[in-house]
């Protein structure tokens, strides 16, 4: 018989400050920027007897680097907890984050874990090059190199084609469906900017983000206080000549990790600490790959109807900017979301999108924001490549 699933709650979310491609954190390997938030998680929660964590899990998007062979495994290590805490790493791609919250919340619930640890990981910088082994041994020709930094590769000949174009001209094919402007992504990155900016000045990350050992990086590296209008409109298309997407309007390449401490009545009660929020409901949905950025809107659509949640009374909503096209064009189709409590303190296009750790970083941000609140409901979401999507709803 199956017992009635425990309450599990968020006790504390940490995070780096996300680095530009090649920018302060390149020189960090990803193990040891996993390492760097499951330290400061665990130093954060002195009442944590840190033998007590019956789980570390980790997204990680690429894991063909140094992040390889379980990165959450070797953040455990290199953090110095006890060698009796596991850990294992998931793969959901931009979910990958959100994904270990997910099943670290889902063994909690079912009662095989009272306090466990979820984030994520990427350098996007430290991404390697692979080369495929040949079909023969010692050949005569010139062998290719792949990018793992983002997007296909490799790619396996029996996908059709049109589930296989590049990111941004997926974002493209979404933001004309809804017919979504240049002009409208431009005020929309403009915005993320403004508000991200806005949030670091008045200390709205103050008690999430944490340094990183070793790099001056006093906040997220990608933020353009000076943007304007105007400079944004003067870069040019990135996927075709008569396209509406461009750096500007679009997440960058970066490097970060994130993650999440968790725990059921007992283990918080062990830990000691007034949780941030507790976990309500969470939804995965699927759709064809080249409208990957219109996920979020059925995956929203089930999470709140799992939660009983009426949309009207989410106080805030983090959902993660991959492109602006690709936001809007789901706010567009779901009218019934508040846009004002949209990414109140800035998103992807200005924080950075490091593929592994973004689904922690929403996570973790909407707890942050409804512990600030005092009381209410927020929504997490994120579109993910080749078609999927996540959604999270917490309540505090």
């Amino acid at each position: 018989m199956i017992e009635q699933p425990r309450d599990v709650y968020i006790v504390d979310a940490v995070r780096t400050p996300f680095g530009r491609y090649g920018g302060a954190l390149s020189g960090i390997r990803p193990d040891d920027l996993a390492a760097g938030v499951l330290r400061a998680l665990v130093e954060r929660s002195p009442g944590l007897d840190p033998a007590r964590i019956d789980d570390v899990l980790f997204g990680n998007a690429n894991g063909a680097g140094e992040d390889n062979r379980n990165v959450a495994r070797m953040a455990v290590l290199l953090a110095g907890l006890p060698v009796s805490v596991p850990g294992a790493t998931v793969n959901r791609l931009c979910g990958s984050g959100m994904e270990a919250v997910v099943q670290a919340a889902r063994a909690i619930a079912l009662g095989d874990a009272s306090v466990a640890v979820a984030g994520g990981v990427e350098s996007m910088s430290r991404a390697p090059w692979v080369l495929q082994k040949p079909d023969r041994a010692f050949p005569a020709t010139d062998q290719q190199l792949h990018s793992t930094t983002l997007g296909w590769r490799m790619v396996n000949p029996n996908m059709p084609a049109e589930w296989t174009i590049p990111l941004g001209q997926s974002a493209e094919l979404v933001g004309a469906k809804h017919g979504v402007t240049r002009a409208e992504q431009d005020a929309f990155a403009l915005a993320s900017h403004r508000n991200a900016a806005a949030a670091w000045r008045d200390g709205l990350y103050d008690g999430e983000v944490v340094a990183v050992d070793g790099v001056d990086l006093p906040r997220d590296e990608n933020i353009r206080d000076s943007t304007s209008l105007e400079a944004l409109a003067k870069l040019k298309p990135a996927f075709a000549p008569e396209g509406t997407i461009t750096a500007g309007n679009a997440s960058p390449l970066n490097d970060g990790a994130s993650a999440l401490l968790l725990a059921d009545e007992e283990g918080l009660a062990a830990i000691g600490r007034e949780p941030l929020a507790r976990v309500r409901a969470a939804a995965v949905t699927g759709i064809e790959p080249q409208y990957f950025g219109l996920g979020p809107v059925d995956a929203i659509r089930k999470a709140l109807a799992k939660a009983r949640v009426d949309a009207a009374d989410l106080r805030t909503i983090e959902l993660n900017e991959a492109y602006a096209a690709q936001v809007l064009s789901c706010l567009a189709a779901l009218p019934e979301l508040d846009r004002s409590v949209v990414n109140p303190r800035g998103g992807a296009i200005a924080i950075g999108h490091p593929l592994g750790a973004s689904g922690a970083r929403v996570a973790g941000a909407v707890a942050h924001q409804l512990a600030a609140a005092g009381s209410g409901t927020g929504l997490a979401a994120l579109c993910i490549g080749v078609g999927q999507a996540l959604a999270l709803v917490l309540e505090r």
